[in-house]
């Protein structure tokens, strides 16, 4: 038994001192590598594994500003395997965004750009390149250009209408009762998704007269969908700074993700496809009408340097919907322990007014005419100031 077992312990001493000697060649080479090229900035001592995370509490924020009152404006960190370099003044931005912009304008890849978006194919999560210089000249000179927003100014209009006419409906019904409170942040959501997805999607999918017969989901489901996916692309998911965990999914984000990940794309394949066969149906007459029409256009071109596969084009038209929704479980929360500290702002809001606002809402069914639209805009910035307060 003993000689049956000998060569057994001999592999396992060697596996170990073998795998001694290679973490003690690494943490030289490492040790050296950093000594020579890389002198970072101040900052508290990493553990092994988990790295300073254990210095991050609920609210990330104010414990980096905690440490860089310590460190200092630079400051560098580990979160996990992760090295991050901290820049807390306004000189350290500068650096970041301005001078240095082209060295720090990637995006780390994270898990939630990888099975939400598309395998990073949309313009938040794509690496800086060919593709994403494309992109970004495509939603500058085509998808949210002058001419394209004008185009769509009867869907804000007509989206604009409906919010009034809720709002009154609400007042109205509220009045009735003896006074209700009206949650204005479920109507300004719901305004917002609808316009958003109206433009870039070409139809309603959450509230009245949401989704077509043939959708994927339902109101509801798109709702809980794109809160999901606000939700998601926020949270700290430990396989992003800890990379040989990842395969755990010890917090069940990445399950999450991925099953987000299939719903979307199941609901944006039967998007894209009904405007495929809209354009193969009206051939040489068809007129781009929203976002959808003008990627598939796109995506035919050419003359294009990095071609927009399908992927691609579902990736992009994800991005105005998911940017449209500030979620469901955030602005409670940032709502309720900022009120307290910006009642003057609020005061002065109710002083201002809008002017004309009761008109507008007495009159919501007459066309709110172009004249009006500079008083319009200044309510509604009131409304979205608000909002976010």
């Amino acid at each position: 038994m003993e000689t049956e077992l000998l060569p057994f312990l001999v592999g396992v001493v060697l596996a170990t001192a073998l795998l001694v000697v290679a973490a003690l060649r690494h943490r030289k080479r490492s040790s050296t590598s950093t000594s020579k090229h890389r002198r970072l900035p101040p900052g508290p001592r990493p553990w092994p594994i988990i790295g300073n995370l254990n210095l991050i509490g609920a609210l990330p924020h104010r414990s980096i500003h905690a440490l860089s009152a310590r460190y200092g404006p630079f400051m560098s960190l580990r979160f996990g395997s992760v090295p991050v370099v901290v820049g807390s003044s306004v000189d350290a931005a500068r650096f970041f965004l301005k001078t240095n912009d082209a060295s720090f304008i990637d995006r780390p890849k994270m898990a939630s750009g990888k099975h939400t978006a598309y395998d990073y194919s949309d313009i938040v999560w794509s690496p800086y390149g060919a593709y994403w210089r494309q992109a970004r000249k495509l939603w500058k000179a085509h998808l949210f250009s002058d001419r394209q927003l004008r185009s769509q100014e009867h869907v804000r209009s007509e989206e604009l209408r409906a919010l009034l006419r809720d709002l009154s409906l609400s007042s109205s019904a509220a009045a009735g009762r003896g006074g209700v409170v009206v949650v204005l942040k479920e109507h300004l959501l719901m305004f917002s998704l609808n316009v958003i997805s109206r433009m870039a999607l070409g139809g309603k999918y959450v509230g009245e007269g949401g989704t077509d017969a043939g959708s994927p989901i339902s109101p509801a489901e798109f709702r809980w969908m794109v809160d999901e996916l606000f939700l998601l692309n926020g949270v700290f998911c430990v396989g992003d700074f800890i990379p040989w965990l990842s395969w755990l999914d010890i917090q069940g984000y990445v399950g999450r993700m991925k099953r987000l990940g299939k719903m979307f794309d199941r609901f944006l394949e039967h998007v894209v496809e009904e405007h495929s066969q809209r354009r193969r149906r009206e051939g040489d007459k068809f007129v781009a009408a929203d976002m959808v029409d003008l990627l598939l256009e796109l995506a035919d071109d050419p003359k294009l340097e990095v071609p927009i596969k399908r992927d691609g084009v579902k990736g992009f038209a994800l991005g105005p919907p998911h940017a449209g929704s500030l979620g469901e479980g955030y602005p409670p929360t940032l709502q309720g322990s900022e009120v307290p500290r910006v009642k003057g702002i609020l005061r002065r809001h109710q002083g201002e007014g809008c002017g004309h606002s009761t008109t507008i809402t007495k009159n919501f069914k007459s066309k709110i005419a172009s004249k009006g639209l500079n008083h319009k805009m200044f309510c509604l910035c009131k409304i979205v100031e608000i909002k976010i307060l």
